[in-house]
């Protein structure tokens, strides 16, 4: 399976040299759509990102938390667990490894809530046990993932 999408950034006239130029670029998406994306400001200063658009840290942590719930999803649903709504307020840490700047850790930190009975915490956890297994995105990278319920 392959996948593809664009990454477009122009310089719009800056010197570029001095390091002065806009981050600002989008990201194009097979299906069309197309995401306003800059670096981060805690890394490069405004105006020279722009704090309104998704930054690759903030992607790569909203990438790890959407493949583990659309994951976790398609585990309770065979299960006939119901789920009504997921909402996670995922956070990373970046930090210095090895003399790298890397995101360390991603913890997920799910709501879930259930029609009609709710799984036990037993079932609910070996859910989120299985769904950090199999999520492609999880076995894709070295960052510690962890699920706080």
């Amino acid at each position: 399976m392959k996948m593809t999408v664009e990454v477009h950034w122009e310089r719009e006239g800056a010197v570029f040299t001095d390091k002065r130029y806009s981050r600002a670029h989008t990201w194009r998406f097979d299906g069309g759509h197309v995401v306003p994306a800059s670096a981060s400001p805690h890394i490069v200063p405004i105006p020279y990102s722009v704090e309104a658009n998704v930054d690759p840290e903030e992607a790569y942590i909203a990438a790890i938390s959407s493949c583990h719930m659309l994951t976790f999803l398609s585990l309770a649903a065979p299960k006939r667990i119901v789920v009504e709504s997921y909402t996670d307020k995922a956070t990373g840490v970046m930090e210095k490894v090895d003399g790298k700047l890397v995101v360390s850790r991603v913890e997920l930190n799910p709501t879930i809530t259930y029609a009609g009975e709710a799984p036990s915490a037993a079932m609910e956890a070996e859910l989120h046990h299985s769904a950090h297994e199999q999520c492609f995105i999880a076995n894709s990278v070295k960052t510690h993932i962890e699920v706080i319920p």
